[in-house]
């Protein structure tokens, strides 16, 4: 039986937003062909897309047709004001017309002689993406099926940028990564260095680093941090303590005291940010190391002639989240000619379904004096394998030159 005429211009409606071939478009050019497929299903004069931040609680319009200026003045509309934040905060459909009352921010949705709108919210499963909003310059009634059709094209739009923004977080982190993690590891005389960064498997580049630099005073500056988190918030905050610890450590000769100024900038500055840390200098004779802890798992260090174990340093509280910036402690640990000490992240030792103490065993294990180079292939192997990591890992390995080398 032949369909009706209203259920075949329905159909021509839904087809014209699930059309497979706008899969293969790049997002800008997506928003617009999508905002132009909507202007002529609905007869209406303006489609806009504002994309939703998280982080700021406000609205921006990326896209629009009907009323571009929406994008070139750069429109912002907090969350939960006027009409689209009031979609955007209630995450439901909102119909206005204009002198209703109706609150609206951007006054160039009057001015342009709009009289009826609709917005509906762009959702990617829970996340609030944005907001899509069309407006009409007639006096419109919006139905059942004009809200049911333009909340289906909102949900291909979020999809769209959810996958776009995620792709660009990636890119952006990992870039901001590499160009945070020594490029290539210095040369000082009496010590031997290797390293190893590795991403987490089906995960976003986090927050771990390692750093070594040089101090005044022919001393050497170790660091391992690790923040809570991925992807590129987690990789830009990073950024941040890796380079206020550089900044504070010329200043200081303790890494505790270290440690407290950074925990003091970021309970100030990085609101709802955790981070570990390792900070430790190498003095000038290479036959020590003062470190401290915060919150971070304790090196292992292997002395020749002995078995390799865990240093034995108090775990002070980490950095940020509010916690106590005083109360930090420095450890002198012993590097007699020879030994290698090894510094790591969680992610090398910690498994789901694992004791924490069975990973930190199997470390012990496979650490041994010799080449740094040769320690961190031994400590891959024996903890990483041939199963990928679930957590990012960072892994370091300072060696002091044996006594009998030139």
């Amino acid at each position: 039986m032949p369909l009706d005429p209203r259920a075949q211009a329905r159909l021509r409606r839904l087809e014209a937003i699930t059309d497979a071939a706008l899969g293969h478009l790049e997002l800008e050019r997506l928003l617009h062909t999508m905002l132009e497929r909507v202007r002529e299903l609905f007869g209406i004069e303006t489609a806009t897309v504002l994309a939703y931040d998280h982080e700021a609680r406000q609205l921006t319009a990326i896209a629009a047709t009907g009323i571009e200026e929406e994008v070139f003045q750069g429109v912002r509309v907090p969350l939960g004001a006027g009409f689209a934040g009031r979609v955007a905060a209630s995450r439901e459909p909102v119909v206005v017309n204009r002198g209703d009352g109706s609150p609206v921010v951007n006054a160039l949705l009057w001015e342009r002689g709009l009289v009826s709108l609709l917005g509906v919210p762009m959702l990617a499963g829970d996340e609030l993406v944005g907001v899509l909003h069309i407006g009409s310059t007639v006096a419109r009634v919006f139905g059942p099926d004009d809200i049911d059709l333009l909340r289906l094209a909102a949900s291909r739009l979020a999809l769209a940028m959810r996958v776009e923004v995620a792709s660009e977080d990636r890119a952006a982190a990992s870039a901001l990564q590499r160009s945070l993690l020594p490029a290539r590891l210095p040369e000082v005389p009496g010590l031997e260095f290797a390293a190893r960064y590795v991403p987490g498997s089906g995960t976003a580049v986090g927050g771990d680093w390692y750093d070594l630099f040089p101090l005044p005073g022919d001393r050497l500056g170790v660091v391992m941090g690790d923040v809570a988190g991925h992807g590129l918030g987690a990789a830009v905050v990073m950024g941040r303590l890796r380079s206020a610890l550089r900044a504070y450590a010329l200043e200081s000769g303790s890494p505790a005291e270290v440690l407290g100024k950074l925990s003091r900038k970021a309970n100030h500055f990085e609101h709802g940010v955790m981070a570990t840390i390792a900070y430790g200098i190498v003095e000038p004779g290479r036959d020590r190391l003062v470190l401290s802890l915060a919150g971070h798992p304790p090196p292992v260090l292997a002395v020749p002639g002995r078995p390799a174990e865990l240093v034995d340093v108090p775990p002070d509280v980490p950095v940020g989240l509010g916690l106590s910036t005083s109360g930090r402690r420095d450890t002198v640990v012993e590097l007699p000619p020879g030994s290698l000490l090894v510094l790591y992240t969680d992610g090398l030792v910690e498994r789901r379904g694992e004791d924490l103490d069975d990973g930190l065993r199997r470390l012990v294990g496979a650490v041994t004096t010799g080449a740094p180079e040769s320690a961190c292939a031994r400590v891959m192997a024996a903890l990483i394998g041939a199963t990928a990591a679930e957590d990012d890992v960072a892994l370091l390995a300072v060696s002091r030159t044996p006594a009998d080398t030139p």
